[in-house]
């Protein structure tokens, strides 16, 4: 008696074990779309990541860099002060999207160019992306905003 319930014990276990193993790989897949890690620009131009790899990228945006009117695309850079990567973007930009702003852009890398999909500007005067402010302290070019 005691047998079969010590054999009936390990089976719910080792059923438990490959259930949770499978419903984790489960998760982690449908993730693997949705993470996006986040990059500075010093970091993109330190090491390059793969031309597929969808990821964020964050910094100011360089002034006298944003160009517009060439069709739909709009061409600027981020930079970090330390690094400055070329940005494209086709699409309407964000009202409060302005050169010397903080900007986080969601894209890929193709080797010269980020190729944004989605661009994130500020919301008001004092805010920056946490990621873009961690980075910009890196750089030690990050003033703290007056009035806070």
């Amino acid at each position: 008696m005691k047998s079969l319930k010590k054999k009936r014990r390990i089976q719910i276990v080792a059923v438990a074990s490959v259930a949770l193993v499978i419903s984790t790989a489960l998760v982690g897949y449908a993730m693997r779309d949705g993470i996006n890690f986040f990059r500075s620009p010093s970091q993109i131009m330190a090491e390059p990541p793969e031309p597929t790899e969808m990821f964020r990228i964050g910094g100011l945006v360089e002034e006298g860099s944003l160009k517009r009117g060439q069709g739909e695309t709009i061409h600027f850079r981020v930079t970090d002060g330390g690094a400055s990567v070329p940005v494209t973007y086709k699409g309407v930009l964000p009202d409060l999207f302005e050169e010397n702003q903080g900007m986080v852009g969601t894209g890929i890398y193709d080797g010269g160019t980020f190729r944004a999909t989605e661009i994130l500007a500020k919301h008001d005067e004092q805010y920056m992306p946490r990621e873009v402010v961690d980075a910009l302290k890196e750089q030690g070019v990050y003033k703290e905003p007056s009035g806070s």
